[in-house]
């Protein structure tokens, strides 16, 4: 309870939304059944949709809602309940399919590690003044230039 505590609201669900879109990621590595493949995909990509409202991007993660989530749901619906031949399509991995595909992942993980901690404007903090920080929201400009209005 102490633990809970020490977050504020903003900060618990920023490691809500992101324990379910890498736990649900996960599930569907793992999982064999290609429906609940699919399900575990439309609840992470939910949970991306959540971290981008929480980081202030209301518009991307409206569209990460409409196109990602939705275009899911159609594949789920369209793609493996209507075409599958047998009650449930189960997908099957061997050993050596594991193996390379963790060299793979690691190497890019590793790769891409070095390059974020090699920046060092992303770790240094530097003062940002009010003038710096803008308060507007990001889908009204693009919803006008979308529209033809300016």
């Amino acid at each position: 309870m102490m633990l809970l505590a020490t977050f504020s609201w903003h900060e618990f669900f920023f490691m809500l939304f992101a324990i379910l879109a890498c736990g649900f990621a996960v599930g569907v590595l793992l999982s064999t059944n290609i429906v609940r493949m699919a399900f575990y995909l439309v609840i992470s990509l939910g949970s991306t949709a959540g971290l981008f409202f929480l980081a202030g991007a209301e518009f991307v993660g409206a569209m990460q809602l409409m196109i990602y989530v939705g275009g899911t749901l159609v594949l789920l619906i369209f793609g493996v309940m209507l075409t599958a031949q047998q009650r449930f399509i189960s997908l099957k991995s061997y050993g050596r399919d594991w193996v390379l595909g963790l060299a793979v992942g690691g190497s890019l993980l590793l790769l891409l590690l070095n390059a974020a901690f090699s920046v060092s404007d992303w770790y240094t903090p530097r003062p940002v003044t009010a003038l710096e920080v803008d308060q507007s929201k990001t889908a009204t400009p693009l919803g006008l230039a979308l529209a033809g209005v300016r």
